[in-house]
């Protein structure tokens, strides 16, 4: 390929066709897995700064850096514009976030395209992979060759580079990926077809949520998400009412830009009530190495575990996941009244209020009020929630409105009055305060 320098040696040995996990795709042998679009530096780019850009995907907002036309870096949504731009600057002191070339934007593109659900190749997208040991790159060159929706080993991998029995080796490449998704390190399994760690914002959730989205998008060609992350209420409506509703809400609206609030996809009420009571307490990180773990525990199950796994796993296996006794226990009497159909349907929750939904899903040990607002809000996408016990949400309001101290839940509720029907999208803005 015009433009590559990765040595000969880089190329995998052409092999026989072996079994693979899901169905056998040829792209992974012969020649073609030493071509795949890892391209020199253009000349003279060690002189060229790095610049950097946030963009969106239907799974938020991720960033990308770049030197010339070539991709430096990508990072998967952080939890926060200000957590993704510090991660950026703390990699790459001085950069400035620009507008990306035209190169960049089709990479941008295409991963959006991506994450949509659509089937892209991203093999030749140029990468700036200066400086990365040259067996960390045919690792990454290798791994670019797997098609979306298909999954190989790490040993198999190391068998491919001509490097049986460095496993190892290659989950540490992997584990040290600048550029996600480009450098599919998702496909990517550990021995017996267990998931494997995963270095991203999520930790295995994420990866497990990627290869879902890639299967779903090979078996359909089609989106996967389906509009399952629109909001049911309109946007720009929202941010309407609220800036003529309340100026000094309308400050931070203006600070903040667009409503870019995205909603979870949950297979059912179930699924979604784990997810929740598995990130009670924890960040986001800890809390996603977690339910990936769970999840890691039923691989045969696409949706996570059932109500039927939960109750059937022992405590120990549960344990060893990361669950504390408390949530092990609140899982278990949550998979007991799911069983034995306390718990409402996602499109009986449909029929339901928010005040209804709360009141038939705190039955549940364990959750409480703030648990089902977060479902309300994000997974089912009610416009009109307003969690005044968030800490949050308060301390967002004592930033945005210059107060010395917090409000009390009351205090907040009542300014919120002026919010109304769009107090979802005003405690959105509320968290984005303290970016």
């Amino acid at each position: 390929m015009k433009g590559a320098r990765t040595p000969s040696s880089g190329r995998a040995p052409k092999t026989a066709p072996r079994p693979r996990r899901a169905r056998r795709d040829s792209s992974l042998d012969g020649p073609s897995a030493g071509r795949a679009g890892l391209r020199a530096a253009q000349k003279g780019a060690e002189t060229q700064p790095v610049a950097f850009a946030l963009f969106d995907t239907p799974v938020g907002r991720c960033a990308i850096a770049w030197r010339g036309t070539h991709v430096v870096e990508l990072h998967l949504p952080e939890g926060g514009d200000a957590l993704s731009r510090a991660r950026m600057l703390e990699r790459f002191p001085g950069a400035e976030e620009g507008r990306p070339p035209r190169a960049v934007q089709r990479a941008i593109e295409r991963v959006q395209a991506l994450l949509r659900g659509e089937r892209v190749e991203l093999g030749e997208i140029d990468l700036d992979l200066d400086g990365v040991p040259p067996f960390h790159r045919r690792v990454y060159e290798l791994a670019r060759t797997i098609p979306p929706g298909v999954t190989i080993g790490y040993g198999e991998l190391a068998e491919r580079l001509g490097a049986p029995g460095a496993a190892r080796a290659v989950g540490q490449a992997l584990r040290r990926n600048p550029c996600a998704i480009l450098v599919p390190c998702h496909r990517v399994l550990a021995a017996g077809g267990k998931v494997g760690g995963f270095t991203a914002a999520g930790g295995t959730a994420t990866k497990l949520r990627l290869l879902e989205l890639e299967r779903g998008a090979s078996q359909s060609q089609g989106p996967l998400f389906d509009g399952a992350t629109a909001l049911p209420f309109d946007p720009v409506a929202a941010v309407a009412h609220l800036r003529k509703a309340d100026r000094e809400l309308a400050k931070l609206i203006r600070a903040v830009g667009p409503l870019r609030m995205r909603l979870q996809s949950a297979p059912s009420v179930f699924a979604a009530l784990t997810e929740a009571i598995i990130h009670q307490q924890l960040t986001a990180r800890a809390a996603g190495t977690i339910h990936g773990r769970l999840r890691a525990l039923f691989p045969r199950a696409a949706d996570g575990p059932t109500p039927q796994q939960i109750l059937r796993a022992a405590d120990e296996e549960l344990l060893a996941v990361g669950l504390s006794r408390a949530k092990l226990l609140s899982l278990r009497d949550l998979a007991e009244r799911t069983k034995r159909k306390e718990i409402p349907t996602l499109e009986e929750l449909g029929a339901l209020d928010d005040e209804e939904i709360i009141e038939r899903l705190t039955i549940v040990r364990g959750v409480g009020r703030w648990t089902v607002e977060m479902l309300l809000m994000f997974r089912l996408g009610r416009p009109d929630v307003l969690p005044v016990g968030d800490y949050g949400v308060r301390k967002g309001f004592a930033r945005a409105f210059g107060l010395a101290e917090l409000p009390s839940p009351k205090e907040l509720e009542a300014h919120g009055e002026r919010w109304r029907p769009y107090r979802t999208a005003a405690s959105w803005y509320l968290w984005r305060a303290l970016e």
